[in-house]
């Protein structure tokens, strides 16, 4: 006898199946992900239909099968039409629905995952589309990012250990930012350790601490966006006085630091996040 099952799950990718059917994958609280089948769904007057597209939150009964599972009801618990309606919003939220599918488990509970995911979609669809989509982007990424296991380090150096504070009175203040140690790179503090390494080189008895690769440099301001991505809220517009004295451009800033978080979400998941690239066409003028 084929077993039933409930779940409650948000539709994060779809794609047809034989004529009728659609294949979903769905991210669940109780199960992880689950990839089922919905039978015609593609047809006109079928209950699966609309409860089958993207980012449609439903409460699931399932038949689990060999490979497949098969959608036998959905009951539509919560959508965002605030996303399809517009393409910019739309094209965010599919990012974050990839990077989730990229971070989930299989048969596995991922209950923050998807309240935080949720509670992700639901910012995107309510911003202002005057606003800039990338504050919102970056802290997403960031919580989503701390969830895998996989928070950046930003307060401390990676190799020292030592904090760092944000210099915001200086437009030409750096510290590094490195993919394979982390985090931060205290820049002065890793030249002073390759000088030491570089006397050493002769001892034998010495041993030398490989110094992680530096993959950019970022400012005062993009290390304080950082600093404050843990929290709850969105930070608010960030020094205002000091951002001025130094020239610093917060909205450059957080563009900066969503591309890098980007870029180290793929260097360590070894995926690229292909719907980035839409947000990247559709909100920054090339």
């Amino acid at each position: 006898m084929n077993q039933k099952y409930k779940a409650t799950g948000i539709i994060l990718k779809g794609s047809s199946l034989k004529e009728n059917d659609r294949l979903v994958t769905v991210l669940t609280p109780e199960y992880g992900l689950i990839r089922a089948v919905a039978p015609g769904a593609k047809k006109h007057k079928s209950h699966l239909r609309g409860r089958t597209e993207l980012f449609v939150v439903n409460e699931l009964l399932l038949i689990k099968g060999r490979s497949l599972d098969k959608i036998i009801q959905a009951d539509t618990l919560y959508t965002y039409p605030g996303l399809s309606r517009d393409l910019g919003k739309l094209a965010s939220a599919q990012y974050l629905g990839e990077l989730a599918l990229a971070l989930a488990v299989d048969e596995q509970p991922q209950p923050e995952l998807y309240e935080l995911l949720n509670e992700h979609l639901k910012r995107i669809e309510a911003f202002d589309s005057q606003e800039s989509v990338y504050p919102y982007l970056t802290q997403a990424v960031f919580h989503l990012l701390a969830i895998a296991g996989l928070t950046p380090q930003v307060f401390d150096c990676c190799v020292t250990q030592q904090m760092i504070q944000p210099n915001l009175d200086s437009a030409q203040w750096r510290v590094g930012f490195s993919f394979e140690g982390g985090g931060i790179l205290d820049l002065e503090a890793i030249r002073a350790v390759g000088q030491k390494q570089q006397q050493e080189l002769d001892d034998e008895e010495s041993y030398n601490v490989r110094l992680p690769k530096i993959d950019c440099r970022i400012n005062g301001m993009e290390l304080a966006i950082l600093q404050q991505l843990n929290r709850h809220c969105l930070p608010s517009k960030l020094f205002v006085a000091q951002e001025q004295a130094a020239e610093l451009e917060p909205e450059t800033a957080w563009v900066r630091i969503e591309k890098i978080l980007r870029d180290y979400i793929q260097y360590h998941i070894g995926k690229t996040i292909r719907s980035a690239n839409l947000v990247d066409s559709l909100y920054i003028e090339f």
